[in-house]
Order: C-alpha cells, then structure tokens, then sequence
C-alpha cells in the first residue's frame, strides 16, 4: 500500500511541476486531444498503461 501512495504522489508531482512550468502548452494539448476520436485515446491509453507495467516490471522484477 505505501508503494502504491508512493506512486500517486508522484503522479501529483509531476502533474503540478507540468501545470507550473508549461501551463499553455498543457492547454494545447488539451485541446488536441479534445478533437481525438473515443478509439484513439483508448489506444494510447492502453499502450501508456502497457509501458508503465513493463516498466514497473522491469524495476521490480
């Protein structure tokens, strides 16, 4: 359990120090993925989870 509010603090770092030092461009990105079809997201979402359970399995393993 420490392991896993570990991980979400640091989520909530890296997500404040992206609002704090690149605030327009967090809001390009926005909006472009606004104008992104449902499938599309859903695609690099599940690549982006894919990567991070690699990832944690490649640290932890």
């Amino acid at each position: 359990m420490t392991d896993f509010l570990t991980a979400l603090a640091l989520v909530l770092v890296i997500e404040g120090l992206f609002l704090a030092v690149f605030p327009h461009r967090l809001r390009q990105i926005l909006q472009m993925l606004e104008e992104m079809t449902p499938e599309r997201l859903r695609f690099g979402g599940l690549c982006a989870a894919a990567l991070g359970v690699f990832g944690v399995w490649l640290l932890r393993g």
